[in-house]
């Protein structure tokens, strides 16, 4: 149980890395890195390692290779990160969706 907490840290502790400016940084502190483009395609490509992890597991559990532990939080872990990626996805539309029925 203790693996699946500190995973959720390193999660948020890396969102807030990407994150940049923003409530958690102290005053004076400036952001490193890009902007906004430049963190989704950091959350793209760390999507995109974290299901090949999850795929690559379970092709080694078919054949035998793997301990069943590593499989299912390799499994785990990618099915929480898609699920993530799709509720942020659904956000994002929702903010559009809004913005788009503003009057100019």
């Amino acid at each position: 149980m203790a693996a699946p907490i500190s995973n959720a840290i390193a999660a948020y502790a890396n969102a807030g890395r990407i994150g940049g400016a923003g409530a958690g940084m102290a005053p004076g502190a400036e952001a490193s890195g890009g902007g906004f483009g430049d963190m989704l395609a950091q959350a793209a490509g760390d999507l995109t390692n974290t299901l090949h992890q999850g795929e690559a597991a379970s092709l080694q559990a078919v054949t035998g290779k793997a301990d069943i532990n590593q499989v299912v939080m390799a499994v785990t872990n990618a099915e929480v990160t898609l699920q993530a990626v799709i509720a942020v996805r659904d956000r994002v539309i929702q903010a559009y969706q809004d913005i788009s029925k503003l009057a100019i």
